[in-house]
């Protein structure tokens, strides 16, 4: 199984919070539901997960077989000559790598399917890159952020860096390049500063061309930068729950009073995610110093309360309603440290979203995961340590008629999550003269 990665930052604040705000999902049915594949050719389409028909129960062995002929066949379509064809590979690959954990069939294939996707994010079109920047991020996760994925992540690291410092190339494919190396670094390389220092130097190149000119104004954005800036920032948000104090120290005093003024974009996506980065930051900022103060408090409160309420009738009426809702509830963390507590649940189990960092890091998963999340959750060893949640499950008939409590849950879940970051706070102290 793949080893446990060390490093990643969490903190929960206990007895602060406002309530528990629930999320429905996909049921556990829906989440192994068929899964389109196009294994044949450009225009037949396959299911790389097929249920049973008319009531058969299939043999597992030979299900299993089958799907992983179908993969197989999906990975050999990734070296054809036909773009259509490439890309039907990718996205099946996609969907097979959100909807299951697949470790033992990927670590002997990840090789050729490394090469693969190399070849599709140098060669290939757009739509083919942005594609491959996505299935390598879950080949990432797939391989739970050990060694295997580690190598993968520094042969692909200098192509993604070409593509998102290019100003020529497509903004999907920049997006894409900068999402997937925000959490590569974070599976991959968690344990190496110069890895997470380079990777932060480069996504923070791509949006501080968003920060106010000399005289105080915002540049006019061009057609497209506000959805690459928003991936950027929130890449590089994740990766900051990662950086030992020291460094975390000069962030603050850098980005903060420009992320400030980035509230009054014009672009309401790219002001969400600002306010969600403020937030974070003066999380991490408390977590140093719990005297810890933004310079200019005043003046920030007066603009969240100002988004907050915003009535604009320009704005679209779903932009207005989703902005005024993230921006309450960053005003009442900036004002009061009060936080909304989210509750998610998978299988028989939960695990709560109780700080702005746990927040960033459940919501960059969730994003490439999509509904797989909770599948993942539930079985994938990665997403299980970064939660704090233990080894996968494994509940028969009896220990279902005997369940926990929601609230013993919730204390395990803190206890857990809490005394992993003081090991992984121990290991980031050890990095700070790398740093």
């Amino acid at each position: 199984m793949p080893r446990s990665k060390k490093g990643k930052r969490g903190s929960s604040k206990p007895g602060i919070k406002n309530g528990v705000k629930g999320e429905s999902g996909a049921s556990d049915d829906e989440l192994t539901s068929d899964i389109l594949s196009h294994c044949s050719s450009a225009s037949e389409s396959t299911s790389v997960l097929e249920e049973g028909t008319g009531g058969e129960q299939v043999d597992e062995q030979t299900a299993q077989e089958e799907t992983e002929d179908k993969l197989k066949q999906c990975i050999d379509n990734l070296m054809d000559k036909s773009t259509k064809t490439r890309l039907a590979g990718l996205e099946s690959l996609r969907q097979a790598f959100c909807s299951r954990v697949l470790y033992d069939f990927l670590t002997e294939r990840r090789l050729t399917i490394s090469d693969c996707l190399e070849r599709s994010l140098k060669k290939g079109s757009v739509e083919e890159q942005a594609a491959a920047a996505t299935v390598f991020t879950l080949l990432c996760i797939q391989l739970g952020g050990g060694d295997e994925a580690e190598e993968g992540f520094k042969l692909l690291r200098p192509i993604f860096t070409a593509i998102l410092i290019d100003n020529s190339a497509s903004i999907a494919a920049r997006q894409s390049c900068a999402r997937a190396l925000g959490l590569c670094c974070y599976v991959s390389t968690a344990e190496e500063g110069e890895d997470l220092i380079k990777s932060l130097a480069l996504l923070e190149s791509v949006f501080m061309s968003s920060y106010p000119n000399r005289d105080g104004t915002l540049p006019t954005p061009k057609p497209g930068s506000p959805g690459l800036h928003s991936a950027a920032l929130q890449a590089w948000s994740l990766l900051v729950t990662l950086c030992p104090t020291s460094r975390l120290t000069v962030l603050l005093d850098l980005h903060l009073p420009k992320l400030q003024a980035c509230l009054q974009s014009s672009d309401v996506n790219y002001r969400i995610a600002v306010g969600e980065t403020i937030a974070l930051l003066v999380e991490l900022g408390r977590d140093i110093d719990e005297e810890f103060e933004v310079e200019d408090n005043e003046g920030l409160s007066q603009c969240l309360k100002s988004l907050a309420t915003d009535g604009n009738k320009h704005r679209a009426k779903n932009d207005r309603r989703k902005q005024r809702s993230i921006f309450r509830e960053v005003l009442h963390y900036i004002e009061n440290e009060d936080f909304t507590e989210e509750k998610i649940r998978f299988g028989m189990e939960s695990v709560y979203i109780d700080s702005w960092m746990r927040r960033r890091i459940y919501d960059a998963f969730k994003e490439i995961l999509e509904s797989g999340v909770r599948h993942h959750l539930q079985f994938n060893p990665l997403l299980r340590d970064i939660f704090g949640l233990g080894p996968p499950l494994i509940l028969d008939a009896t220990v279902k008629g005997n369940k926990i409590s929601r609230f013993e849950k919730h204390l395990f879940n803190s206890a857990a999550f809490k005394a992993r970051t003081k090991q992984r706070n121990k290991v980031r102290d050890k990095r700070a003269d790398v740093m």
